[in-house]
């Protein structure tokens, strides 16, 4: 694969990111699909797209910029069940002030749960996991994939915060954030621990399933 192909195949995997969240484009698939309809099949878009820029990367002309170290693969094992609990305690909970959230108005500032701490925890989670993996993959080829992820991550913020602030008007979005920044919690709330004991065993299990089929999926071992 030439770096033109590469390059060509990270275009195209923005452009099915961006291209199907545009507010009109948004509402007629949501029309079509329904919500849960479009959330699904833009996971799976979202899915399968990334795992075609991973192999191009696997597959583009090969640069060294640094060498592996055994002390990388821990930090990545740490690192990635982080990236594991962030994700399962983000999605599907209500979040007016990022993408991924359900119900958003019933997002209560009081008790707000990760929102508190993360505005964007899933955004956060892209931005932990493309960093992690910039670690022990030191190539030119997944150096610029692994760096443009985690750019769009911090760039992605910036651009939802804006178009949340239209939507929310800014002085609403302001008084929201301010709230759930007071009240973001230090321990849950005993009637969110069987939620979150469930979300846990979740995350856990992902992370297992990605330590042992790694290999498998992405054609990369772990040790």
């Amino acid at each position: 694969m030439s770096w033109l192909q590469y390059g060509g195949v990270i275009a195209l995997f923005f452009l099915t990111h961006s291209i199907p969240v545009r507010p009109k484009i948004r509402a007629r698939l949501v029309a079509g699909l329904g919500e849960r309809g479009f959330t699904l099949a833009y996971s799976l878009l979202s899915l399968g797209m990334l795992a075609a820029v991973i192999a191009a990367a696997r597959h583009a002309p090969f640069v060294m910029i640094w060498a592996q170290a055994p002390w990388m693969h821990h930090v990545v094992f740490a690192g990635m069940l982080i990236v594991c609990l962030i994700v399962a305690y983000s999605l599907g909970r209500p979040n007016p002030f990022s993408f991924g959230g359900a119900d958003n108005n019933s997002f209560d500032p009081r008790h707000p749960g990760i929102v508190g701490w993360l505005r964007h925890p899933v955004l956060a989670a892209l931005a932990l996991w493309a960093a992690l993996h910039l670690l022990p993959n030191g190539d030119l080829a997944h150096v610029l994939l692994f760096g443009i992820f985690a750019g769009f991550a911090v760039l992605g913020r910036k651009l939802i915060d804006r178009r949340k602030k239209r939507e929310m008007t800014p002085q609403h979005w302001q008084a929201t954030l301010d709230s759930a920044r007071r009240h973001r919690p230090l321990a849950p709330r005993t009637a969110d621990l069987p939620w979150l004991l469930k979300r846990t065993v979740i995350a856990v299990t992902v992370y297992a399933c990605l330590f042992v089929f790694h290999s498998a999926i992405i054609r990369v071992p772990l040790i």
